[in-house]
């Protein structure tokens, strides 16, 4: 492979991995547990939709504290909620997938991550968000879902 074919992988390759995560902001967090080392807490973030503009989800968290969550290494509980919400005009960047992970993030070092799937609802024409965790081993059944309307005279692009 030449070395313009090569930068050309690379850049169509970071191009999809930016398209399809999303940046998580932390809003604000409360502690729900002390600990002298770094209390629990709950945590909400926002993140928009990497492919649709103009909608913002929220995820609220638990957080695990101490000497294990300040170094990363923590594995945070399995409870998370949604709520994703029309923040200005919907547009979207390109087609959307049917069902698509739109963000992750880790829960503990290596085995446990929270997902946000977007589900596309064309006959409703809505965009429905799904968290929930998964595991190497055995995923989660507590989940959260939220739906966001599109307005109607604007078609939802499915691949």
């Amino acid at each position: 492979m030449n070395r313009a074919a090569r930068m050309t992988s690379t850049a169509s390759l970071v191009f999809l991995l930016g398209a399809t995560a999303a940046h998580a902001e932390e809003i604000a967090s409360v502690n729900t547990n002390f600990r002298f080392t770094g209390s629990d807490r709950v945590s909400v973030e926002a993140y928009d939709d990497p492919l649709v503009g103009g909608v913002t989800c929220y995820v609220s968290r638990a957080r695990t504290g101490g000497v294990k969550g300040t170094l990363g290494i923590a594995e945070d509980p399995t409870e998370a909620s949604i709520a994703c919400r029309q923040v200005g005009p919907v547009a979207f960047k390109e087609s959307l997938r049917q069902k698509s992970d739109v963000f992750t993030d880790r829960m503990s070092f290596i085995f446990k991550t929270l997902h946000v799937v977007r589900i596309v609802d064309a006959k409703r024409n809505t965009l429905v968000y799904l968290t929930y965790s998964d595991r190497i081993a055995s995923g989660s059944a507590k989940n959260s879902v939220t739906a966001v309307p599109v307005p109607q005279g604007t078609a939802i692009p499915v691949k």
